[in-house]
């Protein structure tokens, strides 16, 4: 089993889903789209995984790879019907990529939150074994605000109604973030467009806080993300149950 990985910037990475793919013998490729790595073509490898990052889809200009990175979802997810997983920015680039709208949110979501499973989410195989409510971190300010065609709505919260969706059988966008380690809040908070939306919202002192609350609840965290990651692996053909 082999994965292609799409990063954005460097400091988010798929997380402790790395160590899950380690101790599972699976192997990937992660390409920083940011420094100007080029995207591989996608024969030989078997899911696609696309992270999350502090620019929006809609900054082609700035940005002018985005434009290959949506063309590749599209031939990855509507082509080849490989399994994809989008996290944050990457579920995002999934809805658009797709035919969908994504906008700016008239308040962003940022620090711990819960999402709830839609009637569609709780019978979904990537959420196989999770429970109906589940916790987990927000860092964002725009959204899937019109649907792609064909797709369906997994999760919802108050402010953000896409947090989980599903385009065809097995292409997954995350709104939110379960793959956190230790090391998250004190890197993504050295980021300063980061670091700022995160103060903005949750006020002075928000990154020793925020660190300190995921510390606490990183057992929790793990244990879910381990869930989905599993979940998506035996749609991927990785594992088996």
């Amino acid at each position: 089993m082999k994965l292609l990985v799409l990063q954005h910037i460097a400091v988010e990475h798929p997380g402790v889903w790395r160590d899950f793919m380690r101790a599972g013998g699976v192997t990937w490729d992660a390409v920083e789209l940011d420094a100007g790595e080029a995207i591989p073509a996608l024969d030989g490898y078997d899911a696609l995984i696309s992270m999350g990052g502090p620019m929006d889809v809609f900054e082609e200009a700035e940005h002018p790879w985005l434009a290959a990175e949506k063309a590749i979802i599209r031939e990855a997810v509507a082509e080849r019907a490989m399994p994809f997983l989008g996290v944050c920015l990457g579920h995002q680039l999934l809805g658009e990529a797709l035919g969908g709208r994504v906008t700016v949110m008239a308040e962003p979501e940022v620090g711990l939150m819960e999402v709830s499973l839609t009637p569609a989410g709780r019978t979904d195989a990537l959420f196989d074994g999770v429970g109906e409510t589940l916790a987990c971190l927000q860092w964002h300010g725009c959204e899937i605000s019109e649907m792609p065609a064909g797709g369906e709505i997994l999760a919802a919260s108050a402010g953000c109604p896409t947090q989980a969706i599903r385009v065809g059988r097995h292409a997954y966008g995350l709104q939110f973030h379960v793959e956190m380690t230790a090391r998250t809040v004190p890197e993504w908070a050295a980021i300063p467009a980061y670091k700022q939306s995160l103060e903005s919202a949750l006020g002075g002192g928000a990154v020793a806080r925020l660190d300190a609350d995921i510390a606490a609840n990183l057992a929790a965290f793990n244990a879910t993300a381990q869930r989905i990651y599993e979940n998506f692996m035996v749609m991927a053909g990785a594992l088996v149950r």
